[in-house]
């Protein structure tokens, strides 16, 4: 016959067994270490590009010691360090905790930038999705319009003319697929897009030519001058002028369009 226990002896026999396999566990025992302890192990991961321990340790810091000093400096050392080791998804949550946590301080503004170089390490080429080039987009462009005078607006704007060069020719690229397949309307409504939002971008001069195209597939022979005309006022040495220039008179360009064909066209209205 089992022996039975009474309810005391039982809870104590539980305990017993749980403590068992607490002390069999492989689990390390939380130990709480010195706060500069922590952040010196954690510059030094840093130092030696181990960007995850550096991570890691940096959270450490700010679990262990969340009221000193340096849990602040270690959640944006954190976001760096995510950052560097390629776990941009990670980074953008870390930075925007840190800007949620402190909104003026005064390293908020790289809190920021980091979250914009973390979209703008993942653009991706133009035929596939660009959402993450457009994240990298409006994260920059915040940058730029909360801190103007800063070094991270400096080198965000320049981040800028090629985020929106990508973001146009991801446009133009679906505007030539639809040329190609003779649906003229929905052509003209991507290369009309990059003229209208993407206007300091290198694929200006092709739409122009492109609207060129499908304006006079469809007829529409004066809206096709008006944007020859565009195109030679303002790109008049360039390929795609050449181009409409040889659509719009059926022949090649003259080497004197270069100089006169924009009056040419206009007075030919």
């Amino acid at each position: 016959m089992p022996l039975l226990l009474s309810p005391p002896r039982l809870a104590v026999a539980v305990l017993l067994v749980m403590l068992a396999g607490c002390g069999n566990s492989k689990n390390e025992v939380y130990i709480e270490k010195p706060v500069d302890d922590l952040y010196n192990k954690a510059m030094d991961a840093l130092v030696d590009e181990r960007f995850s321990d550096a991570a890691k340790t940096f959270e450490q810091v700010e679990s262990q010691h969340p009221y000193s000093v340096w849990a602040t400096k270690s959640q944006l050392m954190g976001v760096y360090s995510l950052y560097e080791a390629g776990n941009y998804d990670q980074a953008v949550i870390a930075a925007d905790r840190f800007i949620q946590l402190h909104p003026g301080h005064r390293d908020v503004g790289y809190a920021y930038y980091l979250k914009a170089i973390c979209y703008y390490m993942q653009i991706v080429d133009v035929g596939r999705d660009q959402r993450t080039t457009e994240l990298a987009l409006r994260a920059l462009d915040d940058i730029v319009r909360r801190f103007p005078d800063s070094k991270y607006a400096r080198d965000a704007k320049l981040k800028l003319d090629f985020t929106r060069d990508h973001l146009a020719g991801k446009e133009m690229e679906i505007g030539r697929y639809y040329l190609n397949r003779g649906e003229y309307l929905a052509a003209i409504n991507r290369f009309k897009r990059v003229i209208d939002n993407y206007q300091t971008t290198t694929h200006v001069p092709e739409a122009l030519e492109r609207l060129v195209e499908c304006d006079l597939a469809l007829g529409l022979v004066k809206e096709a001058k008006e944007n020859a005309s565009v195109l030679g006022y303002n790109y008049p040495g360039s390929r795609w002028y050449q181009e409409a220039y040889g659509l719009m008179t059926g022949s090649g360009a003259p080497a004197e369009a270069r100089q006169g064909w924009f009056g040419q066209l206009v007075s030919s209205f």
